[in-house]
């Protein structure tokens, strides 16, 4: 068995497929208002509204990425108007790593080895 899919469900899936294509550098080529796959190699990463309303109060989950250059996507997360919840902070094992909330307030950890 592999985990196949995140997808992450919500009101505005064109707002947060956006803000997730401007992280991720990816164009899909979407403007669909009820499901786009962001990220289809490996684990796909999709953003969904199911029709229910979402209280984008996502506290038991987040995401984690690998990242080369932690402090040119710290920039990044910067320039798309991402509120920081740490900024890169050096763990003792080695790993940089750095939080912030998406637009639905998902939380997104950056992490760079």
């Amino acid at each position: 068995m592999r985990l196949g899919e995140v997808s992450l469900l919500t009101n505005d899936v064109v707002k947060l497929a956006d803000f997730y294509k401007s992280l991720l550098e990816i164009n899909n080529d979407s403007n669909d208002e009820i499901h786009q796959t962001i990220i289809a190699k490996e684990t796909m990463l999709t953003i969904y509204n199911d029709g229910s309303i979402k209280n984008n109060n996502n506290q038991n989950m987040c995401i984690a990425f690998t990242v080369d250059d932690i402090e040119k996507e710290y920039q990044k997360v910067l320039a798309l108007g991402a509120e920081i919840i740490e900024k890169p902070t050096k763990r003792p094992w080695g790993a940089i790593n750095m939080s912030f909330y998406d637009p639905d307030r998902n939380v997104i950890y950056l992490r760079s080895l």
